[in-house]
């Protein structure tokens, strides 16, 4: 069983950090440097940083299957758009549908919002995640390159999906 347990206290705040930072370098080390995944987890993943995103309006969510975590997803409405900000799944849970059940879920959050389409950006090289969004009829809308400090940008393309 799949379920979505807000993120809403310290606690939870640290144990999403350590998440994020062992998602982060097992998944990414084919596309990033060690040192851009450091820089980005501290950036973006961190307690710190999510602490403020949530101060901020954004929505995290544990994905947890069978009462373990199995990943997370961070969202905030932007416009008419739900921006789905993260969707990370550990290693062990990925390829048995927990994907398509956090779409499902991030779906009925856009509807309790009242918005018209799941946005999210990618990077352009991250072909498997690519595909997976497009199989969930994600359509490539743009592509944006953003320098987000220390040398490093994010190269990414803009995907959509109405609801």
């Amino acid at each position: 069983m799949i379920k979505f347990n807000k993120i809403t206290n310290d606690a939870q705040l640290k144990v999403f950090a350590g998440i994020a930072d062992e998602v982060w370098h097992e998944y990414f080390s084919f596309l990033l440097s060690k040192e851009q995944i450091d820089y980005m987890v501290a950036r973006f993943q961190s307690y710190e940083a999510v602490k403020a995103q949530i101060a901020d309006g954004y929505e995290y969510y544990f994905v947890e299957k069978n009462g373990e975590i199995a990943g997370y997803t961070g969202f905030c409405p932007k416009d008419d758009k739900l921006f789905l900000s993260k969707l990370y799944i550990l290693k062990n849970f990925r390829n048995c549908g927990i994907g398509r059940k956090t779409l499902e879920f991030l779906i009925e959050k856009a509807h309790e919002y009242k918005l018209l389409k799941i946005m999210l950006t990618v990077n352009k090289h991250n072909e498997p995640t690519i595909k997976a969004y497009e199989k969930w009829g994600f359509q490539n809308v743009d592509s944006v390159v953003t320098d987000i400090g220390s040398g490093y940008v994010m190269d990414d393309y803009i995907m959509e999906k109405g609801i």
